[in-house]
This record gives C-alpha cells, sequence and structure tokens, in this order.
C-alpha cells in the first residue's frame, strides 16, 4: 500500500522562489504572483497533445466543462514561478540532488475549477496515484519537479523498484516532509509518486465521500482511523468501480469481502503481499500493529455487500 516514500530536508537556510519576475526567498505568506489580463490557463493550455514531455490535465479545470482534457508544455511548466532546493535524504535518489519544479498550489490555483473543495490527483504511466487536499498542500508544499540536479527527465536517476525505468517525465517531492498527525502506530506518509504523467483536478468532498466508512458502525473510532488509513495509503492503487482503471487489481468491495471472508489472511497479505500470493505486487507493510490491520479490517467491511455474499456462497451470479 505504500511506496515512493521520502524525506526531504534544506541544506541551508537558501530556499528560494525562481522566476521570470525575480528572485523572492518563501517564508509562511502564501506563493503570490501577479495577476494578468488574460487567466493563464487560457494561454498555456492546448487541445492537443504536441511533445512527449506535455503534461496532461484534466478534470474539473477553470472555465471548461467538467471532465475537460488539455495539456502544458514542459517549456510553458519551465517559464511559470519556480522553487528550488537541495534533498539531503530522500529514498528515491540514494543522496544530495538538487530539485527545481513548480508548486502544486500555484497549479491548483490557476487550473483548478473546483475552488476550496480541489483535490489534485497525480496519476503515473503504472496508474500508481498521489492525493493532494488542500490542507495537505498548505501543510506540506509539494513540488511538481521539473528538473533534478539541473537535468531534464532524460538524465533523471533509475527507479530503486527493480523495474530500472526512469523517474520522468515528471514527479512530485517536497521541500521538508513532517507528518502532521499520527494514527494508531502509524505517522501520515508522503505522497511522493514519480513517473507522474497527468494531473487530474477533482472535487475533494466527491472523491472521499466515495470511501467514507458507511452503515451503523461508520462513525466508530475503530473504524473512522481505518478510513484515514486506508485513504492515505491503500487509494494509491485501490479504489472503488467509480474510479476507472487502477494500478491495484482488486477493488475497495472486493477488498472488504476479502477482510470479512478471511481476517487472518487479510493481515498476513496486508504485512507480506508475497506470503500469501507468490506473484503479488504490492509492498507490504510488516510495521502495521494488530491494532492497525484490525482498523483496516473494521472500516473495509463496512462496504460489505450482505445480500451479495450470500449469493456468491450460493454459487449466484
Amino acid at each position: 500500500m505504500l511506496r515512493r516514500r521520502v524525506v526531504v530536508i534544506f541544506a541551508s537556510l537558501g530556499f528560494f522562489l525562481l522566476g521570470g519576475r525575480g528572485v523572492h526567498t518563501i517564508g509562511s505568506t502564501r506563493l503570490q504572483v501577479k495577476p494578468d489580463a488574460q487567466p493563464l490557463a487560457g494561454r498555456i493550455l492546448r487541445e492537443k497533445r504536441g511533445e512527449p514531455l506535455d503534461l496532461e490535465l484534466r478534470g474539473d479545470l477553470e472555465g471548461l466543462p467538467r471532465g475537460s482534457v488539455r495539456y502544458v508544455s514542459r517549456e510553458d511548466l519551465k517559464a511559470l514561478p519556480q522553487v528550488s532546493y537541495t534533498v539531503t535524504d530522500d529514498a528515491n535518489f540514494g543522496g544530495a540532488v538538487q530539485i527545481r519544479g513548480v508548486e502544486l498550489e500555484f497549479l491548483a490555483r490557476e487550473f483548478a475549477g473546483g475552488g476550496e473543495k480541489a483535490l489534485i490527483v497525480a496519476v503515473c504511466g503504472d496508474l500508481y496515484r498521489g492525493h493532494y487536499s488542500q490542507e495537505y498542500v498548505q501543510a506540506h508544499r509539494p513540488v511538481l519537479a521539473l528538473e533534478i540536479n539541473g537535468e531534464p527527465p532524460a538524465g533523471w536517476p533509475k527507479s530503486k523498484e527493480g523495474t530500472g525505468s526512469g523517474m520522468g517525465p515528471y514527479l512530485i517531492s517536497h521541500p521538508h516532509f513532517t507528518p502532521s498527525f499520527k494514527i494508531l502506530g502509524n505517522d501520515e506518509q508522503a505522497q511522493i509518486p514519480w513517473g507522474v504523467v497527468r494531473l487530474e483536478f477533482r472535487n475533494e468532498d466527491a472523491i472521499f465521500g466515495e470511501i467514507a466508512a458507511r452503515g451503523e458502525h461508520a462513525r466508530g473510532l475503530e473504524v473512522q482511523a481505518g478510513y484515514r488509513i486506508a485513504r492515505e495509503n491503500c487509494l494509491r492503487c485501490h479504489g472503488p468501480e467509480s474510479y476507472g482503471r487502477l494500478k491495484g487489481q482488486i477493488t475497495w468491495s472486493g477488498i472488504a469481502f476479502f477482510a470479512d471472508a478471511s481476517p487472518p489472511q487479510f493481515s498476513a497479505y496486508v504485512r507480506n503481499p508475497r506470503g500469501v500470493a507468490q506473484y503479488a505486487q504490492m509492498p507490504g507493510n510488516p510495521e502495521y500493529d494488530d491494532a492497525t490491520v484490525e482498523a483496516l479490517n473494521s472500516y473495509f467491511r463496512t462496504f460489505l455487500v450482505k445480500g451479495l455474499v450470500k449469493d456468491i456462497a450460493k454459487g449466484k451470479p
């Protein structure tokens, strides 16, 4: 359920905003950009892909019908106000690297049509996803990386997941990540996908509402803890059928059936997937204690359709 974890820290106090309007230090204030006569989206978003490194945008885009798809070129992204910082403890790179890119907050403000409820979903080529609520954005200042050590994607390091693939065309990092909450024994984990090919702008209430716990036990403390863990972690690869094609082949309702049918096997799979299924691709979570696994089990079981389970047991379609 978890992958691509990273902890980044400042190498020094020199953290700057770099852009066409000069150089500014970043403090506690929001990024300020001089308004233009014509909205930025109207000037740089294109209806068709022009180059392989164009970034796809879709969903609730400002001034466009819901579900629209547009593209922004790498050159246009590079012309936007940017931040630059040094990563000194990053599991993706294994050493200090310099990252330069555009803050997700800026991209949401310019392109998202959902206002304060805008949720950014970063989708990778393998359908892995990262989710960025406004709360997360404000707490952690995630950045869409355009350069690593001054190099474009072709010069980026290879992934460490055994695939040997590059981490481009885009990835998301942070100037510094400090967990903002703890659930049971688990700290919040950074949303740091690499291989990002698309940003979707969605409505936070709609997306998270579909996975809100159901039934009479929905507000229980254990169920709510499971919900928050699943939202932060499981949702990266899994989700309801309505989400469409996902990296993980099992959907939310499928996980619910698994959790109810065999709690011990569910617990074993969460901690060590390949110990249960030889060809499982999901990374394990051996650090999950019993309370965490029980919370996940309780949460997912709220999605169980009892009538459907009885029909399956009887061999009915």
